[in-house]
Protein backbone atom coordinates (compact mmCIF):
# COMPACT_ATOMS: atom_id res chain seq x y z
CA UNK A 1 0.00 0.00 0.00
CA UNK A 2 2.94 2.26 0.74
CA UNK A 3 4.54 2.26 -2.56
CA UNK A 4 2.47 1.13 -4.53
CA UNK A 5 0.68 4.87 -4.97
CA UNK A 6 4.55 6.38 -5.80
CA UNK A 7 5.33 8.78 -6.91
CA UNK A 8 1.88 10.25 -6.07
CA UNK A 9 0.91 13.66 -7.32
CA UNK A 10 -1.93 16.09 -5.35
CA UNK A 11 -3.02 19.90 -5.13
CA UNK A 12 -5.05 21.81 -2.53
CA UNK A 13 -5.93 24.45 -0.23
CA UNK A 14 -3.96 24.94 2.73
CA UNK A 15 -6.76 24.61 5.52
CA UNK A 16 -6.36 25.66 9.19
CA UNK A 17 -5.23 22.48 11.10
CA UNK A 18 -5.59 21.58 14.66
CA UNK A 19 -2.59 24.07 15.21
CA UNK A 20 -0.34 21.79 17.07
CA UNK A 21 2.23 21.33 14.98
CA UNK A 22 3.54 24.65 14.93
CA UNK A 23 2.41 25.23 18.99
CA UNK A 24 3.35 21.95 20.87
CA UNK A 25 6.12 20.38 18.36
CA UNK A 26 7.68 23.44 16.25
CA UNK A 27 7.10 21.57 13.30
CA UNK A 28 4.72 23.65 11.11
CA UNK A 29 2.62 21.87 8.99
CA UNK A 30 0.51 22.65 5.73
CA UNK A 31 -2.91 20.55 5.99
CA UNK A 32 -4.81 19.74 3.46
CA UNK A 33 -9.45 19.70 3.25
CA UNK A 34 -11.06 16.68 4.26
CA UNK A 35 -12.15 16.65 0.31
CA UNK A 36 -8.69 16.64 -0.61
CA UNK A 37 -7.79 13.87 2.27
CA UNK A 38 -10.82 11.82 0.99
CA UNK A 39 -9.86 11.90 -2.84
CA UNK A 40 -6.19 10.45 -2.05
CA UNK A 41 -6.64 6.25 -2.85
CA UNK A 42 -8.35 4.27 0.10
CA UNK A 43 -5.53 1.81 0.35
CA UNK A 44 -2.60 4.16 0.79
CA UNK A 45 -0.21 3.16 3.49
CA UNK A 46 -0.75 5.75 6.68
CA UNK A 47 2.72 6.62 7.69
CA UNK A 48 5.27 9.32 6.69
CA UNK A 49 6.48 10.15 3.45
CA UNK A 50 8.91 12.56 1.47
CA UNK A 51 8.85 14.35 -1.57
CA UNK A 52 8.71 17.75 -2.88
CA UNK A 53 6.25 20.71 -2.20
CA UNK A 54 4.92 24.09 -3.69
CA UNK A 55 3.20 26.90 -2.43
CA UNK A 56 1.46 29.08 -4.48
CA UNK A 57 3.60 29.70 -7.85
CA UNK A 58 6.58 29.93 -5.66
CA UNK A 59 9.61 27.51 -5.43
CA UNK A 60 9.60 24.01 -4.78
CA UNK A 61 11.28 22.83 -1.26
CA UNK A 62 11.50 19.16 -0.14
CA UNK A 63 9.27 18.04 2.82
CA UNK A 64 7.75 15.25 5.04
CA UNK A 65 4.26 14.18 4.85
CA UNK A 66 2.11 12.91 7.77
CA UNK A 67 -0.93 10.29 6.38
CA UNK A 68 -3.02 9.02 8.91
CA UNK A 69 -4.62 9.29 12.35
CA UNK A 70 -1.75 10.50 14.55
CA UNK A 71 -2.11 8.37 17.25
CA UNK A 72 -1.04 10.21 19.96
CA UNK A 73 -3.91 13.25 19.41
CA UNK A 74 -6.13 10.44 19.10
CA UNK A 75 -7.84 12.06 15.69
CA UNK A 76 -11.09 10.59 14.53
CA UNK A 77 -10.48 12.05 10.78
CA UNK A 78 -7.87 10.97 8.95
CA UNK A 79 -5.63 13.99 8.11
CA UNK A 80 -2.57 14.35 5.65
CA UNK A 81 0.03 17.32 7.05
CA UNK A 82 2.89 18.50 4.94
CA UNK A 83 5.81 19.97 6.39
CA UNK A 84 8.02 21.76 4.26
CA UNK A 85 11.35 22.53 4.73
CA UNK A 86 11.73 25.74 4.31
CA UNK A 87 11.21 28.91 6.43
CA UNK A 88 7.84 30.89 5.19
CA UNK A 89 7.36 34.33 6.64
CA UNK A 90 3.95 34.35 7.24
CA UNK A 91 1.26 31.88 7.20
CA UNK A 92 -0.35 30.71 3.72
CA UNK A 93 -3.76 29.42 4.83
CA UNK A 94 -5.96 29.95 0.82
CA UNK A 95 -2.79 29.11 -0.90
CA UNK A 96 -2.83 26.41 -3.11
CA UNK A 97 -0.41 23.60 -2.20
CA UNK A 98 0.94 20.79 -4.70
CA UNK A 99 2.92 18.06 -3.72
CA UNK A 100 4.57 15.19 -5.16
CA UNK A 101 5.37 11.77 -2.74
CA UNK A 102 8.03 10.49 -3.93
CA UNK A 103 9.10 7.64 -0.80
CA UNK A 104 8.03 5.93 2.30
CA UNK A 105 9.55 6.49 5.24
CA UNK A 106 7.89 4.70 7.89
CA UNK A 107 4.11 3.69 9.55
CA UNK A 108 2.41 6.03 12.36
CA UNK A 109 3.97 5.46 15.20
CA UNK A 110 2.17 6.35 18.87
CA UNK A 111 4.35 8.42 21.12
CA UNK A 112 5.11 8.90 25.62
CA UNK A 113 5.21 11.89 24.96
CA UNK A 114 5.49 15.07 23.09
Amino acid sequence: GAMRHLPYFCRGEVVKGFGRGSKELGIPTANFSEQVVESFPSDISTGIYYGWACVGNGDVHKMVLSIGWNPFYKNIKKSVETHIIHTFKEDFYGEILSIVITGYIRPEKNFDSL
